[in-house]
């Protein structure tokens, strides 16, 4: 059974042409097309990455599968119930964090808020306070279960909003830009505690939406673009890097090695490409590399030995999901509306 499937998935937003006491609104499309002919499958068990600019679509599409908004065509399903006709047993099983939220009420505490949000879905107490108990410690709250929600800083507030999706057990946890606004510090906690609670139930599913490559690369079986409602180019990470290029670049720098060009020590090597340029007052040769097998870099290392050259520095250059975004685009992640 998949997780997640979508066909021909289509939702278009009509502009009002005029303004609540009549007034004439700006003028623009009457119709303004969020999602167009979206076709997506996420299995049992993957963790799926959706990823775009702001404005791409995908928080429609999530709304969609959470069953906030219906389709105006297509079909969305959630572990084979649909999301239109059966919306009760979608929402059985899924849970949905979204990124900025400010749910709960500040006059709570940390643990009375998600022991209420468990109450809005009849879980047992003596079932959840454990559960609610294990998940702070997880995520480094256990020392502000007695605060105010008022007292909490974003961060904070966000890891509890994230604890919210896991007290559910869902089946499908659906992540719309968890991370988002977090700091380095918290983003990294969030990562760490949706890779764990993967792996604790293979059958488990993530939904992860974000503009974050690097958290996406990370987290990701699979990803998926979308770009002006429309998606494009699924496939896993590397596979989708390897489109841009199926070569490593490795930056290499040396102690000069004689000559404006390195005195072609490295010519002939099957595989590489090299380009070399020498800075006499500097006392270095900088090389740029070009591997189509990346094993080729230890010849590399032992023709440069060979020559009494010494390495000072040896970094790869991979491309990125941007990279593949961009070539897939034209746009980049912040280009956007």
């Amino acid at each position: 059974m998949h997780a997640i499937e979508t066909e021909g998935l289509r939702r278009v937003f009509r502009r009002r042409r005029r303004g609540l006491f009549g007034s004439r609104e700006d003028e623009g499309p009457a119709e303004v097309v969020a999602l167009e002919g979206a076709d997506l499958v996420v299995s049992e068990g993957e963790t799926f990455g959706l990823l775009g600019p702001n404005g791409a679509g995908k928080t429609t599409l999530i709304k969609i599968l959470a069953t906030l908004l219906t389709p105006s065509t297509g079909r969305a399903r959630v572990r084979g119930f649909d999301v239109e006709s059966q919306p009760l047993e979608v929402r059985r099983r899924i849970a949905l964090v979204s990124g900025g939220e400010q749910a709960g009420y500040g006059i709570l505490t940390v643990r009375e808020q998600l022991w209420v949000y468990t109450q809005f879905h009849g879980l047992p107490t003596r079932e959840v306070m454990p559960r609610i108990d294990a998940a702070l410690e997880r995520f480094g709250l256990a020392d502000r279960a007695r605060s105010k929600l008022s007292k909490l800083s974003t961060g904070e507030r966000q890891k509890m909003n994230v604890i919210r999706g896991f007290l559910l057990q869902p089946e499908v946890l659906i992540l719309d830009e968890p991370t988002l606004g977090l700091d380095v510090s918290a983003a990294r906690a969030v990562r760490v505690a949706v890779r764990e609670w993967v792996r604790e139930a293979p059958a488990r599913s993530v939904l992860l939406t974000t503009h974050y490559m690097t958290e996406a690369d990370e987290l990701c079986d699979r990803v998926a673009f979308i770009h002006k409602g429309r998606l494009l180019a699924c496939d896993t990470p590397d596979a989708l890097k390897r489109r841009v290029s199926d070569r490593t670049t490795y930056r290499l720098e040396t102690d000069a090695a004689g000559g404006p060009s390195g005195d072609g020590l490295l010519d002939g090597i099957p595989g590489v490409a090299a380009t070399a340029s020498t800075d006499p007052a500097a006392g270095r040769t900088r090389y740029v590399l070009s591997l189509a097998d990346e094993g080729a870099i230890g010849e590399v290392v032992s023709r440069l030995s060979a020559g009494g050259v010494r390495i000072r520095s040896l970094r790869s250059e991979r491309p990125t999901l941007e990279d593949v975004f961009l070539a897939a685009t034209g746009e980049g992640l912040g280009d956007g509306a």
